[in-house]
Formats: structure tokens, C-alpha cells, sequence
């Protein structure tokens, strides 16, 4: 995957052994105060807020984030930059990965879970990766199902919505390179590390419009697109554009939608275990109306969820309110999930780091758990990175060196604040 990949990962591993660091951990050693955590945004090329990782990573220092995670779709080469960018601005890197997925029998029930629109379909995470630059024959299999199912998919959407602007008035001649040399353009990535997503159709298409549309005439002509009335407020609005073409041509039962080919729910777990990672679900509760039948209450998702073997989850604060964010946090915690929180930051929108909740800040003592939840991914990290157990082994079952859940959770965010303390130093000392 390259030089600076492998370079990056071994600057981590050489922070210390993992009895140094147990013993730093035995003495309290963190930083002090906690620093903002992030544990989940995407970087260019997926679809995302930056422009670059350098200025993601410029903004989140000047917010004091301490420790930032990236969950990229489908390729990892970026990981090296980003740890690069990361380490002049002293910020600690996680490593994640977002997948999707279908649960046949949930689909076929009618069972939505963390997709509001689609029964079946599961956004689902790993985190605290080691295994992205060397990957194991398995892992390599699995990753290339989802790259050539997501990548034919995407090219057929490409084609439709061009063949439905014509349709209707506007012909763009875009097509698959089209849009991926936007992409290229935008960020300067390299054209094999891209792998399309809808928002990309999307803002490739609205672009069009812009580019060959006078701005009087562009909130009547999309209007006419749609076939409904567009959202957007004035002529260069281009996010609620975007979002407008998404949302009214693309999204399942709309014109330019093309059917889905996800792999397993077993397929996506085994994925992330292959990389070396801690098998996460994402949790949306009432960033969906109503909240789906699979997280309906805190006691029915813990039950969902433990029932696959996951023991960790993940929020996105600025969808939920902060009285149901506390509801679920708090009885996941004594559940013994380990849980981490996000912004995403896979819109325009630039948002701030710190999350945010819909109704206001997140309170201090949920705070104390997303800070807990990612030194335990750190602490996963590290440890994987020095061939031991983590937070969970190989087969994604705890690791069984801990009497209880509550035990190995506070064994590892220790392990992973002492990390954490040992890079701030290291970072200093440069």
C-alpha cells in the first residue's frame, strides 16, 4: 500500500513495549487535561468536508482534538498522510473502516436498523485497525468483492442520471471518469485510491448545472429535474442542491436508483477482524423518526448487538438529542460496551470536531465515556500492532485475560491514555 503506510504504522509500534506501557498505565499516566476526541470522519477521496487531509487535520488542532479517527470507505492509502499531518499537530491517530452491509433475514422482514430508508441495511464500523497495509489473503478476497460490486453499481447510477438529465432538458456527458476526475482535481488523490459514492454523483451533477445554467435560471431548471420543488434557498446553495439530486433521483424507489449488492453481515465482520480491528455498530436511535424497530430501547439494541459478539458501538452526536444520547449511553457503558463518538464530517458542511448534540454541547460525564471509548481503541491499536490481543482477539470474542467487561474496558483505555501520552511527548520532543 506504500512506504509511507507501513513507515507510519512502525512510528506507532515504536512508542514503546507493551509492558511499558502497562506500567504507565498502572500509574495513572494520561494526558492531563483529556483532550477533545473525534473518533470518526472521512477524508478525501471519499466523499467529505476537506478539501485535503492537511487541512482536515489543521482544523482539528486549532479546535484541540487530541486524538482523531478516520473511517474511510474501501481504500487506506490516505491513512499515511493522514498520520503524517497528524504527528506535526500532535494529534493521535485511530484507524477505522466503514462498511455496508445487508442482513438478508432483517431485510426480508422488513427490519430497518441503522439505515433509516433500507430494512437490512447495516452501516457498520471497525476500529483501531493495524492489518490495512499488509493485507491477509482473506481480508484482500473480501475488499474486492465490495470494491467491484460498489464500483459497477455506481458506474450504471453514473449512467442513469445522465441519461435522466437529458431526458429532462440538461445534457451533461458526464460519465464515471467524469466524475472521478473530479474528485482528482478537487483533492490531488491518485485515481486508483477512488471508489465512488452517491454524493460524489451527486455533487458532479450539480456542478453541471452550475457550469451550464445562468444562476437566474438554475432553482427552476433542477426543479424541473426533480420533478418536485428544490429545497435550496438561492441560486448557489449547491449543498441543498446536491442533497436535493440525491435525495429525489438516487435514493431507492427514485429514478437514477440502481439495486444494491452488499456483502454479509458474517462477511463485513470477518472483514474487520481480518484487518486487526474491533467490530463497532454505529448507533442512530433518534437521528431516524421513528427510531428503528432494532434500537427501539437501550435493552433491546444491547441485546441486538451482544447477540452478534459486537462490544463496541459508536455515536453521532449531532443527530440525537441530548436526553436520548444519555438514555442509551449510559446503559450501554454498564452493559460493558466500550463506546466512541464522531462528526462524520461527510457533507460540505464543516462542522465543528468536538461533537455536538442536536439541542446542545455533550455533557461531561458522556464526555468521560467517548474519551474512555477511544483510549480503548488506542489501546487495541497498540497492542495489535505488537502481535497481542486487544480489546477482542481474532474471532472478535473479549479478551478473555479480564474477569469482567468493565475490567478489560478500563485495562484498555489505560493501556491506550498511556499511548496517547507517550506520542503527545514524542510529538513535542520533534
Amino acid at each position: 500500500m506504500g512506504q509511507q503506510v507501513a513507515e507510519a504504522l512502525d512510528a506507532l509500534r515504536k512508542l514503546g513495549t507493551p509492558d511499558e506501557m502497562r506500567a504507565l498505565a498502572r500509574q495513572g499516566c494520561a494526558p492531563q487535561p483529556w483532550p477533545r476526541v473525534n473518533a470518526h470522519i472521512h477524508l478525501p477521496p471519499n466523499f467529505s468536508a476537506f478539501e485535503s487531509v492537511e487541512q482536515a487535520v489543521n482544523l482539528a488542532a486549532e479546535q484541540g482534538i487530541g486524538a482523531l479517527g478516520v473511517s474511510n470507505y474501501y481504500d487506506y492509502e490516505v491513512y499515511g498522510d493522514f498520520v503524517q499531518w497528524a504527528r506535526r499537530k500532535g494529534i493521535f491517530p485511530l484507524f477505522g473502516i466503514e462498511i455496508i452491509c445487508m442482513d438478508d433475514s432483517l431485510r426480508d422482514a422488513g427490519i430497518k436498523i441503522n439505515d433509516p430508508g433500507n430494512p437490512g441495511k447495516i452501516y457498520f464500523c471497525g476500529k483501531g485497525i493495524t492489518r490495512f497495509d499488509a493485507m491477509t489473503p482473506q481480508a484482500t478476497r473480501l475488499i474486492e468483492v465490495i470494491r467491484r460490486n460498489d464500483s459497477a453499481r455506481m458506474a450504471q447510477m453514473v449512467e442513469q442520471m445522465e441519461r435522466l438529465f437529458t431526458e429532462r432538458g440538461l445534457k451533461t456527458e458526464i460519465d464515471e471518469q467524469a466524475v472521478v476526475e473530479m474528485i482528482v482535481r478537487r483533492h490531488g488523490s491518485d485515481r486508483h485510491t477512488v471508489y465512488l459514492q452517491e454524493r460524489h454523483i451527486s455533487q458532479a451533477f450539480q456542478e453541471a448545472l452550475f457550469a451550464k445554467v445562468r444562476p437566474e435560471e438554475r432553482m427552476e431548471r433542477l426543479s424541473r429535474i426533480l420533478g418536485a420543488e428544490t429545497k435550496a434557498h438561492h441560486p448557489e446553495d449547491f449543498v441543498a442542491m446536491q442533497n436535493d439530486i440525491r435525495s429525489r433521483l438516487m435514493k431507492a424507489g427514485k429514478p437514477a436508483f440502481v439495486e444494491e449488492t452488499f456483502v454479509s453481515f458474517d462477511d463485513a465482520n470477518r472483514l474487520i477482524l481480518e484487518l486487526g480491528g474491533i467490530p463497532c455498530y454505529p448507533t442512530v436511535a433518534d437521528g431516524a423518526s421513528p427510531i428503528s424497530p432494532f434500537e427501539a430501547s437501550p435493552d433491546k439494541l444491547i441485546a441486538e448487538i451482544t447477540n452478534r459478539n459486537i462490544h463496541a458501538v459508536e455515536w453521532i452526536p449531532i443527530r440525537n438529542t441530548v436526553d436520548v444520547l444519555r438514555k442509551y449511553v449510559r446503559e450501554m457503558r454498564e452493559a460493558g460496551l466500550a463506546i466512541t463518538a464522531g462528526t462524520e464530517h461527510n457533507t460540505l458542511d464543516l462542522i465543528p470536531f468536538d461533537p455536538f448534540c442536536q439541542d446542545g454541547d455533550v455533557p461531561g460525564d458522556l464526555r468521560a465515556i467517548f474519551w474512555e471509548g477511544a483510549c480503548v481503541v488506542a489501546g487495541h491499536q497498540f497492542l495489535s500492532l505488537h502481535g497481542e490481543c486487544g480489546f477482542v482477539d481474532g474471532a472478535g470474542n473479549p479478551n478473555p485475560n479480564y474477569a469482567s467487561a468493565d475490567e478489560r474496558i478500563k485495562a484498555l483505555a489505560g493501556i491506550g491514555a498511556a499511548v496517547m501520552q507517550r506520542y503527545h511527548d514524542t510529538c513535542r520532543g520533534n
